[in-house]
């Protein structure tokens, strides 16, 4: 199917299709499956391999000693001229396999064979805004649906059989800037979505749809100032501001227009019943037009699911005058001290810095750097406010001119940016792709203008290094100690897993998807897709193999926004394609 509608011979075959998978018809993806996805291995039902988002998987028949028996056994094209940025990660369920493609495409393949069943295309405007390519993270999955969002600022509640249109719901504006390119998810049915747009000077907001129908339930913008919203048969409710004060640490009516999208979307922690969101940068970057904190950009939020009151926030970088951003994920682990079982939740932000907070509260624990050069802040308080070099922040510009330019460690695109890190069980660390590279960066005048970029500043990129951008690093997060690190030419842009059997996977922009040891960092199997691998891999159980699938299809915002990194990917060619690999149950035996 190439647009919104099926054409009735190609509904016939998906059906037929469908029909011949084993156990189907009693598809149905409940909350409490949802709830179970971090325990279970026959099936992939959230983004983040469970709630939490550890992307953590206790399969073990794939493990250091015969992960070199490792073998594709299909791939599939996602066809045409889109092949451009695939950063999806795959859900599986009852044999059939969902993922998203480039430009706000759906498909269901059957995960046995690699057989497309359906294809759904969003039929998008010539006018849309995506700031960072035509990406797409994956879809949720909820009853017979499966639920993504696109980028005019859609959400679309698509049949799993047929991929015929259920519901189809208008998020925002996509003409002022929105648009969504996370993955939704969906708690105690609630579907959960943030938008994209934050160089646009749109309002950051998270919200919850009914998933069976699409009904707003509550609307919580994510500027201090903005009145959230609860729904009571198809009414709304005030619900309290945002901050309780409107512009308290914005300047006269910026707050207006004040940035701050959650768009990578969150993650849910059942022990503590709270969605942990971040918020991208505040509008524009240039901050000498914003003094004051600019509350709650470059934050993390732990909002109620029921109502999306904000019952914590911690800003990484107030008064974010670099493009730090916060929507890094914030990972929800335990682990022992002084005999006490400590709730934390982790992120690794974009400015540099590691931070561990007391998830109940979002009170600081710790934080350190998990780069080797960080210029903008020479470190962090107690609280874990940084401590800001002054001469590291660009200068206000002067009448038509552009202020003092200065170099700045890290870049704007982050010592890690939108690709998820992982946390194993067993080894207690995390498995962080990052990026040592620098900016120049000056501030210029700015006006907003609705659907325009809002920036107000200029920027190029350099690397630090002459032999490597990328490390893959494996931290310890109790004492923030690098255990090892793994060097990439090309800047790191894609998802990570690890695995009961001692793997941690990646790929990278060269094309290739690898495994390393998780304890000591030996790079142990890798495979060339053909294309940059920018996608989360995933592991599951089916038939009694154990399978690994990923996307590949170079693009992004790196050869977008890369100044000088960009020659170092300037001939990496752009794909779309869906890997699958197995360990074959004969050499399993071997063993």
């Amino acid at each position: 199917m190439k647009h919104s509608g099926l054409r009735k011979p190609f509904v016939l075959s998906a059906l037929c299709a469908a029909m011949l998978l084993p156990g189907l018809s009693a598809w149905a993806v409940t909350d409490q499956q949802i709830l179970d996805d971090v325990k279970t291995t026959d099936e992939i039902v959230t983004n983040g391999m469970g709630l939490q988002g550890q992307r953590y998987s206790p399969l073990d028949t794939l493990n250091t000693d015969n992960v070199k028996d490792l073998r594709p056994v299909w791939a599939m094209s996602f066809g045409g001229e889109k092949q451009r940025g695939q950063q999806a990660q795959p859900l599986i369920k009852d044999g059939v396999m969902y993922v998203t493609a480039s430009y706000s495409r759906v498909y269901a393949v059957d995960a046995r064979t690699g057989r497309e069943l359906w294809q759904y295309d969003a039929r998008l405007p010539d006018d849309i805004r995506p700031c960072c390519d035509v990406i797409n993270r994956g879809v949720a999955l909820y009853g017979d649906l499966v639920i993504f969002g696109t980028l005019d600022a859609k959400l679309v509640a698509l049949n799993k059989d047929t991929g015929k249109v259920v519901w189809r719901k208008n998020v925002a504006d996509h003409k002022a800037g929105y648009s969504i390119t996370a993955a939704p998810l969906v708690i105690n049915g609630k579907l959960i979505t943030g938008v994209s747009g934050g160089e646009f000077g749109v309002v950051g907001k998270i919200e919850a749809y009914d998933p069976k129908n699409g009904e707003l339930l509550w609307t919580r913008p994510t500027v201090e100032g903005h009145m959230g919203y609860v729904y009571k048969d198809g009414k709304a409710v005030e619900h309290g501001i945002t901050g309780g004060e409107a512009g308290k640490t914005w300047p006269g009516d910026l707050w207006k227009t004040g940035g701050a999208a959650p768009w990578l979307g969150g993650y849910y922690d059942p022990e503590t019943n709270q969605l942990l969101f971040g918020t991208g940068n505040p509008a524009p970057w240039n901050s000498h037009l914003r003094p004051g904190d600019n509350l709650y950009s470059s934050s993390r939020l732990a909002l109620n699911p029921d109502d999306g009151t904000i019952k914590w926030h911690f800003q990484t970088t107030p008064h974010d005058g670099w493009d730090y951003d916060g929507v890094n994920e914030l990972i929800s682990f335990n682990y022992q001290e002084g005999g006490k079982t400590i709730k934390a939740a982790a992120t690794a932000d974009r400015n540099g810095f590691f931070y561990v907070l007391d998830r109940t509260n979002g009170k600081f624990i710790r934080g350190f750097p998990f780069v080797d050069k960080i210029t903008w802040a020479k470190g962090l308080d107690k609280d874990g406010r940084p401590l800001y070099d002054d001469a590291n922040r660009p200068g206000a510009p002067g009448g038509a001119t552009k202020g003092n330019s200065v170099f700045v460690a890290p870049a704007f695109l982050g010592a890690k940016n939108w690709m998820p890190m992982a946390y194993s069980q067993d080894t207690g660390l995390f498995y962080v792709p990052s990026n040592e590279w620098g900016m120049d960066i000056w501030n210029e005048d700015i006006a907003y203008k609705k659907g325009a970029a809002y920036l107000g500043s200029g920027f190029t990129i350099k690397p630090l290094n002459e032999d490597y951008i990328g490390v893959l690093r494996a931290i310890d997060p109790k004492t923030g100690k690098e255990v090892w690190r793994q060097k990439n030419f090309a800047p790191l842009w894609g998802g990570v897993m690890t695995t009961k059997g001692n793997l941690v996977f990646t790929g990278n922009p060269e094309g290739f998807l690898q495994a390393f040891n998780a304890k000591t960092g030996e790079k142990v199997w890798e495979f060339q897709t053909g294309s940059g691998v920018l996608g989360s891999p995933v592991t599951w159980e089916m038939d009694g193999e154990q399978y690994l699938s990923v996307l590949s299809g170079w693009g992004g915002a790196v050869p977008l926004w890369g100044g000088e990194v960009a020659k170092r990917v300037k001939n990496f060619n752009q794909g779309g394609m869906l890997w699958t690999f197995k360990l074959p149950k004969d050499l399993v035996a071997k063993q």
